[in-house]
């Protein structure tokens, strides 16, 4: 593995940088992170919101709705050896952002309900984490996007109870994020790099989904 270069030598995307100048550091961001680049500040860019139909809104905000604890659902001893694996891989690799194992523990337990809910894999969903975000869970983007997955304020208005605060709730962030990434790509019927390219406000341009797909990759595991 590619020896990771120390934190004040990873881009940092400022606030105030116009279009040019975000694309240019997600490019450099996506080229880094192929060659071991762990760390980043904010990247998420302004998503836009968009007209629902009544039966999206209502199917959307259903999605969201009820939060359960985010046990995981192991049907047999396979899965939950599989399960255990993943933990273990993927905790080692998140220490890096979150030095408590507790914490730990909780964040990818909740990550793992909410991606199998949503039918994501695991490793996509860790590595918009990553990107977005960089583990931060009160992370707040100059284009207002909050949390884990930078979750756009008006998504609590459009599918939610209207409290955007309850963003920054670690399980709210990251069901709010799955649920809208898994609408876009069904909107997108499956393409990947146009769905991530809507998540992201960047619909069309490659810089944002090729920083997710290398992020992607470093916590690529059989469990996905």
């Amino acid at each position: 593995m590619a020896a990771v270069p120390a934190i004040s030598r990873i881009p940092v995307i400022r606030s105030g940088l116009d279009s040019t100048g975000r694309r240019r550091v997600l490019q450099r961001l996506g080229a880094g992170l192929g060659a071991g680049i762990w760390g980043l500040d904010t990247a998420a860019g302004p998503q836009i919101e968009e007209p629902l139909s009544h039966a999206v809104r209502t199917a959307l905000s259903a999605a969201v709705a009820a939060a359960a604890p985010p046990d995981p659902v192991l049907a047999n001893t396979a899965a939950q050896q599989a399960y255990v694996d993943w933990q273990a891989h993927a905790s080692q690799r998140l220490t890096r952002y979150k030095k408590h194992a507790a914490e730990r523990q909780e964040f990818l337990q909740t990550l793992w309900y909410e991606a199998r809910r949503a039918g994501l894999p695991l490793s996509l969903v860790l590595g918009i984490v990553q990107v977005e975000s960089g583990f931060r869970k009160y992370a707040i983007s100059s284009a207002g996007a909050r949390g884990y997955m930078q979750v756009m304020p008006f998504w609590a208005r459009l599918i939610g109870d209207g409290d955007d605060g309850r963003l920054f709730h670690m399980q709210t962030n990251l069901r709010f994020g799955c649920v809208i990434l898994r609408h876009y790509l069904d909107r997108e019927r499956g393409d990947l790099l146009m769905g991530l390219g809507r998540y992201n406000g960047s619909r069309g341009q490659t810089a944002y989904p090729q920083a997710v797909l290398a992020a992607q990759r470093l916590w690529s595991h059989a469990a996905d």
